[in-house]
């Protein structure tokens, strides 16, 4: 009989190694290598020999008359919104996201949605009793929803109930990191059981075409927990996201083999559970009774939405020769650098000897390039301490040159500012505006600089 080979696999990346170390030669992880046992395989004796190699796989092509998988719409339009269009039935989808963020209130209120559409849906718990599932369900207001609870970890026992159920539409797991295959050593958690549990349960969901739901826990750097290839298996990626202190929650997606990527749903939490925001430019937008000096708002494009939202900036002289601080909160901070770097080397202003703050109003976070303007109008309002009009926008891109370059939707960014009651825009050159907006454009961060402080 052949010896069972062994090899050690660390829980925080999956990196595998031969032989034990206290350290992850990947990831730099202490003490996160396990040990894990290889079953020798049985090489094939002729590799041409079909019927000793395996079985026959039928093929298909493009052009086939079967229809294609339909969607349920979950209706909730935020969520549909992120999905594409609602779930795919045979799919798996992933979401991940901090403790107590709302991942399990929003699939319940889903699951809720679709089964008094009609669809079948059952929830499995791992970290909860089928009693804390109703008492949430009851708390929300949908405590006699037709929703099939369990609460178990085992993937034998689960597949074996459902295998007894006449059909199934939509299965939520809660979560992946609890649940165990007894076919593989190792506690729940660890990456060969997260690896092994997650095949057989997609698996199942490809063969019977059920749209599956798999809730991940997330480390503390925000990645999703267990192995990288999880995140492969599945068809979509879905972050949820938000600060305990703030209201509001973002669904984010990182992957949708049926979808875009950049779309955005955004939620508020309340005492019933979340609710969809239709203008999610509401949460991030001040009220200001007057015009202060180093704010201006910023059309962001989430998808095919804009979400406007308002850039806050802050200098403060430094009367000794202490080293200036760069602070910055929901923006990237060497995009930060770049900027200060063109306003003093293009544009001749001072900013060495003053400590300089940015921030994002209402806990957004801003990747879009197109806030570069938005970001040098600020931080020049703030240092000559001049005021911009609250119903101004802004939005380009700024070269190290000092250029000032068109981005995508600048039509649909000043659409919205438009909708929203603004009247002024601060864009670059050859952007078509046929909004009623009026607008000032620069070819070049020098002008723009001439033209608010008056020169």
């Amino acid at each position: 009989m052949a010896k069972q080979q062994k090899r050690y696999i660390c829980q925080s990346c999956g990196a595998v190694a031969t032989k034990w170390q206290g350290q992850c030669a990947d990831c730099g992880a202490w003490n996160s290598l396990v040990e894990e046992k290889i079953a020798p395989k049985t090489p094939f004796t002729n590799r041409h020999n079909l019927r000793t190699g395996g079985n026959i796989v039928r093929l298909g092509n493009l052009a086939t008359e079967q229809p294609l998988p339909e969607r349920m719409v979950t209706g909730i339009a935020e969520f549909d919104r992120v999905l594409g269009g609602g779930f795919v039935s045979g799919s798996a989808t992933l979401i991940g996201g901090d403790p107590g963020i709302g991942k399990s209130t929003l699939l319940l209120q889903a699951g809720v949605r679709l089964a008094l559409a009609g669809k079948e849906v059952v929830y499995i718990s791992g970290e909860e009793a089928v009693d804390q599932i109703r008492l949430r369900a009851k708390r929300l207001g949908f405590g006699q929803a037709p929703v099939q609870l369990a609460a178990a970890s085992s993937v034998r026992d689960i597949l074996a109930t459902l295998e007894q159920l006449p059909h199934i539409d939509f299965l939520i797991i809660d979560s992946i990191q609890t649940m165990y295959s007894d076919m593989i050593e190792g506690a729940p958690g660890t990456v060969s059981q997260v690896r092994a549990s997650s095949q057989e349960l997609i698996r199942f969901a490809k063969e019977a075409g059920v749209a599956l739901i798999l809730v991940g826990h997330v480390t503390k750097d925000g990645a999703i927990a267990g192995p990288r290839v999880l995140e492969h298996m599945v068809d979509t990626v879905l972050a949820f996201e938000g600060e305990r202190s703030h209201q509001y929650r973002i669904l984010r997606t990182t992957k949708n083999r049926f979808g875009g990527t950049d779309e955005i749903g955004v939620f508020s939490m309340a005492d019933q559970g979340l609710s969809e925001v239709s203008n999610p430019s509401s949460l991030f937008l001040t009220t200001r009774d007057e015009n202060m000096s180093g704010a201006i708002v910023f059309p962001a494009m989430e998808g095919t939405r804009p979400v406007l939202v308002e850039m806050q900036a802050l200098t403060v002289r430094l009367s000794s020769g202490a080293t200036p601080r760069r602070a910055v909160v929901g923006w990237d901070s060497g995009r930060l650098a770049m900027i200060l770097a063109v306003l003093e080397a293009r544009c001749g202003l001072n900013f060495s000897s003053a400590e300089v703050y940015l921030n994002v109003a209402g806990g957004y976070r801003v990747t879009d390039p197109a806030a570069d303007l938005a970001v040098a109008v600020a931080l020049i309002s703030a240092l000559a301490e001049r005021p911009i009009p609250s119903e101004t926008v802004a939005f380009g891109e700024i070269a190290l040159s000092g250029e000032i370059r068109p981005v995508a939707h600048s039509r649909l960014r000043l659409r919205e500012s438009a909708k929203l009651g603004f009247t002024k825009a601060l864009i670059p050159k050859m952007v078509e505006n046929k909004e009623n907006i009026a607008f000032s454009s620069f070819s070049t961060l020098r002008q723009c600089v001439d033209y608010l402080l008056g020169r």
